[in-house]
């Protein structure tokens, strides 16, 4: 069990071979990159493991960590050992670098508290070594307090942290400069409502200060390892990693370290250089889809159509090998148009009693029987409504299936709300039970079931409106309330074989020719990667069990409201009418609980209809600026072969 999400290979930078000061020619800070963050967290515990036990005798080791879900499979690995006897913590002293503040230790969001629960308390690290920022200390003596505490942070002989997506390390936010020292700062509204997701999303209840070290704190280590993984670290990877170092990125400050490393996996990687243009780098592997990828990037570099791509085009932006591996460039250009201009269709489902060569879908069997998963209630709408629409108009037999409640992500207004109107229209008055189950909830615990019901009740019926707006029957609805996210807060629990077998079951029941999934390469404990990893886990286990539909069953992969897949990947676009595009977006409006004050906005002000909508426009007009046709929109979709 427990499969990886990641994309399949398909043509890159041939690294065997090739020294490492080419490799890393375009970073400053020297950058590791994995296929997913456990194997990362393995090499970096090999890291900590060896200067833990090569320390001099007589001498605490002295070891800066960070709390979060960045360090979480580090620290898992790192409490594996010690089980496994590798390694004693008796002779380490931790130090961790913020605290909220005000905060007690026995608060459960508090930081203390989480590195006690997600490792402190895994090994055997004398208390009398462990220093962690009191965020109990008046407010008085507060910068008394971190005065003394830079001294105890300072000259760490080991820092370990992750960053956060604008690239914070700590408290530290844009601004701070390289010479800052353990402080008390400030909060902003952005980085509480970040943090609010600890506070049972209330930002009334999130506190507005914290302690923190500085980055001239943090660059007294002998030695520091950064951390990202996942999609939403994209731009600060590359900013740490390539870009000059800038207030608006304070990670970006530790370029000035002699003995600093970037650890990263694939997916945080994407905008480095040698993963988004390696052929400035080196010799490259050139397959079809690469190909396409290079030529896609030179006529966003020249501002040109494929067709009027030169010679010295491909030359001037060092893609010599290309012509000498498939030239000429007119055969390039050629090849590469046709090439994508087959990924377009108006038929996700295939034409029937059409030629498909060149058609990215069978025409054959039609109709053909169709499920969606969708990891939230309102993500098959928001990511591929029009083509959901499109599946549902051309006589499919499909089916969609709601993989997890999403009932944290309900506000308790919402609740109110509709008890309200269940009051008014006499179904009953639950007015006084539900505000005493809300004003119960406790920040950092779990929401009680009985609400958590509701708001699962509410997020149903919003998918079942929004199903019905494309004729689909109830029938063919399925909420599968996967086990795995019934933790009632934003950390859910560990994957098992319950949540695959669930999804076998469904499976199994419809055996689908066509498969929609998301294909979001996030927080590896991400919602999405997990309900993701999971449905791939089923399909697997079910063709090693000889289910014989799964040999004709096609996998077809859409992102979510935020990112996009860049045109070297796609294998299916599907252009949108006008009308479509209304279509979907009165389907996303059934999802009244997301609308405006949704708990999980990140920095986008923009709803969840707007975001879709500026994404599925943008991916038309690259493809119009490519040379294609020009459509109003467009959704697009990699098959996981």
């Amino acid at each position: 069990m427990k499969k990886h999400f990641t994309l399949p290979y398909d043509g890159g930078l041939i690294e065997k071979g090739l020294p490492q000061g080419i490799l890393h020619s375009y970073e400053k800070i020297s950058t590791q990159i994995y296929k997913e963050s456990r194997l990362a967290a393995k090499d970096i515990a090999d890291i900590i493991v060896k200067a833990v036990s090569s320390a001099p005798e007589g001498r605490l080791f002295r070891l800066g960590l960070t709390t979060g879900a960045t360090p979480q499979s580090l620290y898992n690995e790192l409490a594996r050992r010690y089980e496994a006897g590798e390694v004693s913590f008796k002779n380490v002293e931790v130090v961790s670098i913020d605290e909220y503040y005000p905060s007690s230790a026995d608060e459960r969001q508090s930081r203390n508290f989480k590195l006690h629960e997600s490792f402190l308390d895994k090994v055997d690290i004398p208390e009398e070594n462990i220093h962690i920022p009191d965020g109990t200390v008046p407010q008085d003596s507060v910068s008394e307090y971190c005065a003394q505490f830079d001294k105890i942070a300072s000259g760490l002989d080991l820092l370990v942290i992750g960053m956060g997506e604008q690239g914070q390390v700590g408290f530290n936010e844009a601004g701070t400069t390289p010479k800052s020292r353990t402080r008390t700062v400030r909060l902003s509204y952005k980085s509480r409502k970040r943090q609010a997701k600890n506070f049972n999303h209330d930002i009334t209840l999130t506190p507005d200060k914290a302690i923190t070290i500085g980055l001239g704190t943090m660059l007294t280590a002998g030695r520091i390892i950064l951390m990202a993984w996942g999609e939403d670290k994209v731009a600060a990877v590359k900013a740490v990693a390539e870009g000059r170092p800038d207030p608006a990125c304070p990670a970006s400050y530790l370029q000035m370290h002699d003995n600093v490393s970037l650890y990263v996996d694939e997916t945080a990687a994407a905008e480095l250089t040698r993963i988004i243009a390696p052929w400035l780098i080196g010799p490259c592997d050139w397959t079809r889809k690469f190909i396409r990828k290079a030529v896609v990037w030179l006529c966003q570099q020249v501002h040109k159509p494929i067709l009027k791509l030169t010679e010295k085009d491909y030359l001037e932006n060092s893609l010599s090998e290309l012509l000498e591996k498939a030239g000429p460039f007119d055969k390039i250009n050629i090849e590469v148009f046709n090439d994508l201009q087959h990924t377009i269709t108006g038929w996700p489902g295939g034409k029937p009693n059409a030629d498909d060569s060149t058609r990215p879908v069978a025409a054959k069997p039609f109709p053909k029987t169709v499920l969606i998963f969708s990891p939230h209630p309102d993500d098959d709408v928001i990511s591929m409504g029009g083509t959901f629409i499109r599946l549902a108009s051309q006589g499919h037999d499909v089916h969609v299936a709601y993989e997890t409640s999403g009932n944290v992500a309900v506000h308790d207004d919402v609740v109110v709300q509709h008890i309200d109107a269940a009051r008014e229209l006499g179904f009953g008055d639950r007015m006084e039970e539900v505000l005493k189950l809300i004003a119960s909830k406790k920040p950092g615990e779990p929401e009680p079931r009985e609400l958590l019901a509701i708001k699962g009740a509410i997020r149903r019926s919003e998918a079942l409106g929004a199903d019905r707006s494309f004729g689909l029957e109830a029938k063919y609805v399925h909420f599968l309330n996967l086990p795995f996210y019934e933790s009632g807060g934003i950390i859910k629990l560990p994957r098992t074989q319950k949540d695959v077998d669930i999804i076998k079951a469904l499976l199994q029941e419809v055996k689908p020719d066509q498969v929609y999934m998301a294909g979001d390469l996030a927080d590896p404990h991400g919602t999405h990667r997990v309900c993701t990893e999971a449905a791939l886990d089923a399909l697997s286990q079910l063709r090693e069990e000889g289910a014989e539909w799964i040999d004709n069953c096609h996998v077809w992969l859409y992102r979510g409201a935020w990112m996009e897949w860049d045109l070297g990947s796609v294998d299916m676009a599907v252009p949108l009418s006008p009308d479509e595009v209304v279509e979907k977006r009165h389907a996303i409006y059934h999802h009244l609980s997301q609308k405006d004050i949704v708990p999980f906005p990140g920095e986008d002000p923009r709803e969840f209809w707007q975001r879709a909508e500026d994404r599925t426009s943008t991916t038309a007009r690259l493809y119009n600026e490519l040379g294609m046709a020009e459509y109003q929109a467009m959704e697009v979709f990699v098959e996981l072969k």
